[in-house]
């Protein structure tokens, strides 16, 4: 009974003061604590202290480009950390494209470049005996984009609601964390360059387990997790020998990653760079003398898979393939996807059901009005453009998702949880459904962007999906009194929780579209 009551989601809060002046939970507007290398100073935001840009390696360019993360620089007197500090080179998103817009993907704050390495801290206790639950988020944007500091990762909400201590990461990404420069004929001191973005990881999980005490924190109660591409790198470290004992639990929300990129791939992606580059074997310590804005640059024009490659002691085989990884099978996981998570990269939102079985028919083998006829038993009401997205998420990542899912249950040891989001957005006139990434606003409990934009039935959806990260996050089951009773996955039930405005666990969901797929296997991606 105690275990159960601990799992229970927190009482409401109290109403926040009004007045966009309305002050703190206490008098004070800012606060110190120590870490390892230095004091730090944050600032209140009502009830919640907040610590951004708070260096947790050095900077990344120079000597220390493509090689593993070295520790931060000890500083005297107190460090502010009131704003957010530089991000990882990267492109950035097109303002022409909706769903770029609808995430707010262009807002990438706190400037570019290699000093990327830091984390911002989101608590409402200082204290070292608080003990509390820790979030550490890791941003999505595949392996190439994107930010701890992007509005959509913002932890104050979270960690007010759910009293735990939120942390969000910001590490190298692209070719500056994923480029196999050994295999491309670097010397050996190049060993880890196609995965120092996951070693960051690693270095940021370690800054935790060393500095969370100090906000507030327990070491010994860390949860990480992540969507898309964030998913795809919890997927990672969760394959990690580097990261055992430095979290306990995980969560992969529309990530599942299966497999990464093999040495001889990395390798042919690694030596495109290298000719945008001008660099040849002979001259390879130019790679830590030319400008970050030349590697951008010829990395764009090189094109190629930047994402971690398998083969070191670091991240010795694919993540969930053939099997799910033993080394965190005492670590209970949360696997999930949306119902439309596909319907991010498409745009033919005038799509008509004649078009759509057209589409089905050359996609899938003149199975069009077979598919098409299944989908519309499941869901009559729903427009072309979003059957074609159920369609193009149930043939790819769903499949990916619940063969992590099953894998992990097949160990025989901490178990895996399933969750399917169908809550549709009536965010630009409801046309992108339940896309990839509603539920992130939810994870974190904040319902004020473009996906839910304040209305009570999203409050409900996100006190619904925060309240079971929070319970996840303090004892490992995410069972909460905000849902239904909520199963483990295994392949013999197939338990998926249904986050909907009817919150339900059903077992094996849409069973007859997952046993067509499953008869009408397309080929894997790039992760499986």
């Amino acid at each position: 009974m105690a275990g159960k009551a601990a799992a229970q989601a927190p009482s409401p809060p109290a109403a926040a003061p009004s007045g966009l002046a309305a002050g703190g939970g206490s008098s004070k507007i800012f606060q110190v604590t120590d870490t390892a290398t230095g004091k730090v100073q944050g600032i209140a935001n009502g009830p919640v202290w907040e610590f951004r840009g708070i260096p947790y390696g050095a900077p990344t360019g120079g000597k220390n480009r493509f090689m593993p993360p070295q520790k931060p620089a000890p500083w005297k007197g107190v460090r502010e950390c009131f704003a957010f500090t530089s991000i990882c080179p990267q492109t950035q998103a097109d303002i022409r494209g909706e769903y770029g817009q609808l995430i707010m993907w262009d807002r990438q704050v706190g400037g570019m470049g290699e000093d990327c390495l830091s984390l911002n801290v989101w608590t409402t206790n200082v204290d070292r005996g608080a003990r509390k639950p820790v979030f550490v988020s890791f941003h999505g944007g595949g392996f190439a984009t994107g930010s701890g500091n992007a509005p959509g990762f913002d932890g104050k909400d979270l960690a007010y609601y759910a009293d735990a201590v939120v942390v969000t990461v910001n590490h190298r990404l692209a070719c500056f964390g994923y480029t196999n420069l050994v295999g491309a004929g670097a010397p050996d001191a190049f060993k880890y360059a196609g995965v120092t973005g996951v070693l960051d990881l690693i270095a940021s999980l370690e800054w935790v387990k060393a500095n969370i005490e100090s906000f507030g924190g327990d070491p010994s109660r860390v949860m990480i997790f992540g969507q898309s591409g964030g998913g795809a790198k919890t997927s990672t470290v969760l394959a990690m020998p580097p990261g055992k004992g430095l979290y306990h639990r995980a969560a992969i929300q529309s990530g599942a990653a299966l497999r990464l990129v093999t040495p001889e791939a990395g390798a042919a992606t690694a030596e495109k760079l290298l000719k945008q580059l001008g660099i040849s074997k002979a001259n390879m310590g130019d790679l830590q003398k030319v400008s970050w804005q030349q590697i951008l640059e010829a990395q764009t024009a090189a094109g190629g898979n930047f994402s971690p490659v398998i083969g070191t002691d670091a991240l010795p085989h694919h993540p969930f393939d053939p099997k799910a990884p033993a080394g965190s099978a005492d670590v209970p996981i949360i696997v999930s996807t949306c119902l439309e998570d596909a319907a991010l990269s498409l745009t033919n939102f005038d799509l008509t059901e004649a078009g759509l079985k057209s589409l089905f028919d050359q996609r899938f083998g003149g199975k069009g009005p077979e598919l098409l006829a299944l989908y519309r038993r499941y869901d009559p009401g729903a427009t072309p453009f979003l059957i074609q997205a159920q369609a193009l998420t149930d043939s790819g990542l769903r499949r990916s998702s619940y063969t992590l899912a099953q894998r992990k249950a097949e160990l025989g040891a901490a178990p895996a949880y399933m969750y399917e989001w169908n809550w549709r957005s009536l965010a630009y006139d409801g046309k992108f459904g339940a896309v990839h990434g509603i539920d992130v606003s939810a994870t974190f409990h904040s319902y004020r962007d473009g996906f839910f934009a304040g209305s009570t039935p999203a409050k409900k959806m996100a006190d619904r999906l925060a309240s079971s990260w929070a319970a996840f996050a303090a004892t490992g089951d995410p069972n909460n009194s905000h849902i239904p009773p909520w199963k483990p996955y295994d392949d013999k039930g197939r338990a998926v929780m249904i986050f909907d405005n009817d919150t339900r666990q059903e077992m094996n969901p849409r069973a007859e579209i997952r046993a067509w797929w499953d008869a009408h296997p397309p080929a894997p991606g790039a992760r499986g």
